[in-house]
C-alpha cells in the first residue's frame, strides 16, 4: 500500500517522479472515504482544495520548479486551528459551521511549502479531554481497536495518521493532548518548545500552556513537519525569536553512548500499567547497555503538577471562553422574552457548551473569584515555579528526562467518561513540561502483554533543546522492538 510509507520516503517519491501529488493525495481521500466512518477522525473534509494543492505541485514540478522537501504529501489539520474558508468548529456546536476569514500562522507555511490540506480532524470539545469522548460528533476510534480511545484531545489526528489516512498531521497540546494520543496509537507526538511554534491562530484554551506540534508515524517525519513549522512570528508575541533548531541533523546524528537519562521516581509507579512499566523498563536497560547512563532523580513538585494544573488550566479556560457569548460570532440561541444579552449569553452558552466544557469554565470562574484566587490560582503559580526548579535542578544532572508517556494503554469507551479525575490523571506524567514551557515528546516503543496495545516513551528536554530531544528519542527508537505494524495497515480500500 502506497500510504503504508512514511512522509520523507513519499517526498522522496514525489521529487523521483515516481508518483504524483495528485495520485498521492486521491490515495488519502479514497481510504478516508472507505474508513473514516468506522474510525471518525475527520470532521470536514477538503477533497476540491487538496487535489487543486496537489496540482498545483505536479504542474510546479513539470515545470522543473524549486519545491520545499514536502511538497506534495498530504496533511490533515486539528479543529482548533483556523483555516480561510474551512471550518473550524474545535467540536463545539457553539462554533458549528463557522469559516475563519484568515488562516494560522502554521497554515501559512503549509500553504507555502504546498502541503495539500485534506482536511480538519476530531477532537474533545475545545480541547479538554484525554479521549475524544468529549467531542460533540462523536468520539474517533483507535485504528489498533475500535472498541478503544485514540487519546487527546487530538485523538482525530493521531487516528488519521495512525490508520494511514494521512502521514502527516496537526495538533495542540496544553496538557498531553498531542503526546497522549501519540502513545496510545503508536504513532510520533510532539510539544515543541512553548514559542517555538506560533500559536496565532490556535483557538486558545489555556493561553499559557497551548503549543501546536507535529503527529507523524517516524519521528524523522516529525522532525521535517516542526522544521517546517518553527521560527519567529511577529504576530504571536509569545514567539521565541530564534533560528528554527536543525531538527533532522539531530535525529539522524542521535547515539545512546554518553547521554545522561534522568528517571523521575514520581513520573512511574503506583497507577501505572504493570505492562507499560515493563516496556519503559525494558529500553531503560537497553540504552544503558548502549552505553546511556542512568541518573535516578526526585522531582517532588511532579507530585502535585497534575492538580496545579487543573486549576491554571480552567483559569484560563474561563478567561479565554466569555468571547463564546451568542453576539459577536458563532450559535446563537434566542430565549424567551425578555430578551437581553445576559440571557442570550446564558441559553447559547448552555447549548453551545458540553459538560466537560462547562465543568471547566465553571471550576476556572471558581478559582479566580474573590477569596479563593490566592487560596487556589495563587499557590498552583508557586507550584508551576517549584516545578520549574525542579526541572532545572534535573537538568544539571542529566541531558534529558525519559518517562511513560501516559500511565495506561488505550482504554475502552465509557471506562472513564463518568470518572473526570480518573481521566485527569491520563496526564500526570505529561503536564510538566507544558507548566514548565519545555520540549516533550512521544515515540512508541512496543506493545503491553497485557493487551498488545502501544506503549509510548516520553522525552523532556531542557527548554530550546528540541534537537537535543529528538536526538535523544532517536537513540531510544534505536534499541526499542517499536509497535510493529497497525492492524489498520491491512485495512483495504474496496475498489
Amino acid at each position: 500500500m502506497l500510504l503504508k510509507n512514511s512522509a520523507l520516503q513519499l517526498a522522496h517519491m514525489l521529487a523521483e517522479g515516481e508518483i504524483t501529488s495528485v495520485e498521492l493525495t486521491t490515495a488519502c481521500l479514497q481510504r478516508i472515504e472507505a474508513f473514516d466512518p468506522q474510525v471518525n477522525a475527520f470532521l470536514f473534509v477538503d477533497r476540491e482544495g487538496a487535489l487543486e494543492t496537489a496540482q498545483q505541485v505536479d504542474d510546479a514540478r513539470a515545470r522543473g520548479q524549486q519545491l520545499h522537501p514536502l511538497a506534495g504529501v498530504p496533511i490533515a489539520i486539528k479543529d482548533n486551528i483556523v483555516t480561510r474558508g474551512i471550518p473550524t468548529t474545535c467540536a463545539s456546536k457553539i462554533l458549528e459551521g463557522w469559516l475563519p476569514p484568515y488562516d494560522a500562522t502554521v497554515i501559512q507555511k503549509i500553504k507555502a511549502a504546498q502541503l495539500p490540506i485534506v482536511g480538519k480532524t476530531n477532537m474533545d470539545e475545545f480541547a479538554m479531554g484525554s479521549s475524544t469522548e468529549h467531542s460533540a460528533f462523536g468520539p474517533s476510534r483507535n485504528p489498533w481497536d475500535l472498541a478503544r480511545i485514540p487519546g487527546g484531545s487530538g485523538g482525530g489526528s493521531a487516528a488519521a495518521v495512525g490508520a494511514f489516512m494521512v502521514p502527516l498531521a496537526l495538533g495542540s497540546d496544553t496538557g498531553g493532548s498531542i503526546r497522549q494520543p501519540g502513545a496510545v496509537t503508536g504513532t510520533v507526538g510532539v510539544k515543541p518548545t512553548y514559542g517555538a511554534v506560533s500559536r496565532y491562530g490556535l483557538v486558545a484554551m489555556a493561553s499559557s500552556l497551548d503549543q501546536i506540534g507535529p503527529v507523524a508515524r517516524t519521528l524523522e517525519d516529525a522532525a521535517a513537519l516542526q522544521e517546517l513549522l518553527a521560527g519567529h512570528d511577529p504576530l504571536d508575541s509569545t514567539s521565541i525569536a530564534e533560528p528554527a533548531p536543525k531538527l533532522l541533523e539531530a535525529v539522524r546524528s542521535g547515539s545512546a553512548k554518553g547521554l545522561k537519562i534522568g528517571v523521575a521516581k514520581q513520573l512511574m509507579g503506583e497507577g501505572y500499567q504493570a505492562g507499560v512499566i515493563a516496556q519503559f523498563q525494558e529500553v531503560i536497560d537497553r540504552l544503558q547497555a548502549a552505553g546511556a547512563q542512568i541518573v535516578s532523580l526526585d522531582c517532588p513538585s511532579f507530585d502535585y503538577a497534575l492538580s496545579a494544573y487543573y486549576l491554571i488550566m480552567p483559569a484560563e479556560v474561563s478567561s479565554n471562553l466569555a468571547r463564546f457569548d451568542g453576539v459577536r460570532y458563532g450559535l446563537r440561541v434566542q430565549p424567551e422574552p425578555p430578551v437581553t444579552a445576559e440571557r442570550v449569553m446564558a441559553a447559547t452558552r448552555g447549548a453551545g457548551f458540553g459538560d466537560e466544557v462547562k465543568r471547566r469554565i465553571i471550576l476556572g470562574t471558581h478559582v479566580l473569584s474573590a477569596g479563593y484566587v490566592d487560596a487556589y490560582y495563587g499557590s498552583a503559580l508557586k507550584v508551576r515555579t517549584l516545578i520549574q526548579r525542579d526541572l532545572a535542578q534535573a537538568f544539571s544532572q542529566a541531558d534529558v528526562i525519559m518517562s511513560p508517556t501516559c500511565p495506561t494503554t488505550a482504554f475502552k469507551f465509557g471506562e472513564k467518561s463518568n470518572d473526570p479525575m480518573s481521566m485527569y490523571l491520563q496526564d500526570v506524567a505529561t503536564v510538566p513540561s507544558n507548566m514548565a514551557g519545555i520540549p516533550g515528546l512521544s515515540v512508541p516503543i512496543g506493545l503491553a502483554p497485557e493487551d498488545g496495545l502501544p506503549v509510548g516513551l516520553q522525552v523532556l528536554a531542557p527548554a530550546k533543546q528540541d534537537a537535543r530531544m529528538y536526538a535523544a528519542a532517536a537513540a531510544v527508537m534505536s534499541v526499542a522492538d517499536g509497535v510493529g505494524q497497525c492492524p489498520a495497515a491491512d485495512w483495504k480500500v474496496e475498489k
